[in-house]
């Protein structure tokens, strides 16, 4: 068939499938680990400017992926102040990329779940005895499914990303045909462009399933900590 002839050559599908899981879980997970703090924080504490860091946040959900895209071009090039590195057309730009989009709903959606576990349950950690590291704890036990909910938002945001990725990653394979800044939703892109549209259609269910996969676990996960 037409459908498996050298576009899905020896290795070329497994490739971008790792370049797309590899970049996304990495921005996914260290956004997760920076942005499930700051949403206790802002969720436990009032201080002046919380409305304004608030809006910028939830601005952040919406920004446009292509402007994220250049504002990381222009960091890591040779020009701007990671340029020393030599990131650009890398995995390390585009996952820098994709931290930048996923922080912006995994902290969001983490603050609602946060502040909206109730009251008495703050209250009995406290009058328990508990720290208010321990009542944080509480609180996070309480709302870990909103907060996989939030992750799995970001996660959803990042692997479907094309605009920000493209421009930083360049969209590159070897000489070998083996992937290495491309991934799923760039190879997509470049399939439809050429019209091999058949192609494209079978890497976007293979996206799909990827994605349905990942959603699934972690609901799994989650719904068996709500069971205990």
């Amino acid at each position: 068939m037409a459908v498996f002839d050298s576009p899905f050559r020896e290795g070329y599908v497994p490739s971008i499938i790792y370049v797309s899981l590899y970049v996304s879980l990495t921005a996914v997970t260290l956004s997760t680990l920076f942005s499930v703090p700051v949403a206790v924080v802002l969720g436990f504490n009032d201080f002046f400017g919380k409305r304004f860091v608030k809006s910028v946040i939830n601005t952040g959900m919406g920004f446009p992926s292509v402007v994220v895209g250049l504002v990381v071009l222009f960091a890591v090039s040779n020009q701007g102040p990671l340029g020393s590195l030599e990131l650009v057309f890398t995995r390390e730009a585009m996952i820098i990329s994709q931290f930048v989009l996923a922080t912006p709903p995994i902290t969001a959606i983490s603050l609602a779940a946060i502040t909206g576990v109730d009251e008495n349950v703050r209250g009995a950690a406290h009058v328990l005895g508990g720290t208010r590291l321990d009542v944080a704890l509480v609180v996070l036990k309480e709302a870990r499914y909103g907060i996989a909910t939030a992750i799995l938002a970001g996660f959803g945001r990042a692997i479907s990303e094309v605009g920000s990725v493209l421009i930083v990653g360049g969209n590159i394979t070897g000489s070998d045909g083996i992937s290495k800044t491309r991934t799923l939703t760039t190879a997509i892109q470049l399939e439809a462009r050429q019209g091999r549209y058949e192609t494209a259609m079978v890497l976007g269910a293979i996206l799909v399933v990827l994605v349905l996969a990942v959603n699934a676990v972690v609901v799994r996960f989650g719904d068996r900590g709500v069971q205990r």
